[in-house]
């Protein structure tokens, strides 16, 4: 699990690049929440006719990204930073089986909060939620995908990311992902150049990105990322295999 910064670490992520020491992984945090709900067996709910409840996507009240059947009886939600190799883990290794087999039977439903861990989630959750709500979750998973390359090039351009914390603010979140090759990533896939650099110039959805990420912190006494709450209860559990035993034991068999 990646680990979380303090309140005014996240002031410092949003005011500064300082993003390449906060980015790298801390070690594996044990959860501190309630134990997992458990339950009887539940019955798939067919999606709508001509829909596959893992190709619906939705925004939630709380500023998530819904994918599946909005009323499923068992509600995972997952806090995740870009930035996060664990966050990244967790993608890959869920990538099939929490689409095809929880998702997508309509019993179980995954929202995804985006949390600012550092300097380098800011741009990146930008950049990811720049396009149509339905991109969003693709792209992230895409994302995650390509993150080693991201600090492949940070890395080679760390000059560029230490010069980005003098820029406006309104330039310094663009400055940023151009060292990361984050604006080439997103511009490969489907978001236009002067899109995203509109978006990465949005500083007042950066204020609200990092304030979100403060709130959901202290609500949920987050330490680190992934963590997830299934049907409002913090998960001791931040790896696929755990989290699967927890879905299943909800009732997702």
């Amino acid at each position: 699990m990646t680990a979380a910064p303090t309140r005014s670490a996240y002031r410092f992520a949003l005011a500064t690049a300082c993003a390449l020491a906060l980015a790298a992984c801390g070690g594996k945090e044990e959860g501190t929440a309630a134990t997992a709900p458990s339950g009887e067996p539940i019955a798939a709910i067919p999606a709508p006719a001509g829909q596959n409840w893992a190709d619906t996507y939705s925004v939630t009240a709380e500023g998530g990204y819904l994918m599946g059947n909005p009323n499923a009886p068992i509600k995972l939600v997952e806090f995740a930073a870009l930035s996060c190799s664990h966050c990244a883990d967790f993608s890959e290794q869920s990538a099939t089986e929490l689409r095809e087999k929880f998702v997508s039977s309509g019993r179980v439903s995954l929202e995804v909060r985006f949390f600012m861990l550092n300097a380098l989630d800011v741009p990146a959750t930008l950049l990811a939620t720049c396009s149509a709500p339905e991109a969003t979750l693709p792209l992230a998973k895409q994302f995650w995908a390509w993150q080693r390359e991201m600090f492949t090039n940070l890395q080679a351009n760390e000059a560029a990311l230490q010069s980005a914390s003098q820029l406006p603010p309104e330039q310094r979140f663009g400055a940023i992902a151009k060292a990361g090759g984050m604006d080439a990533f997103f511009a490969s896939r489907g978001v236009a150049a002067d899109q995203g650099n509109a978006c990465l110039a949005n500083t007042a959805k950066a204020t609200q990105l990092v304030e979100a990420t403060t709130k959901a912190g202290e609500q949920y006494n987050i330490t680190g990322t992934p963590t997830f709450l299934l049907n409002g209860a913090k998960l001791d559990a931040n790896t696929w295999e755990a989290v699967k035993v927890a879905l299943e034991k909800a009732g997702a068999r």
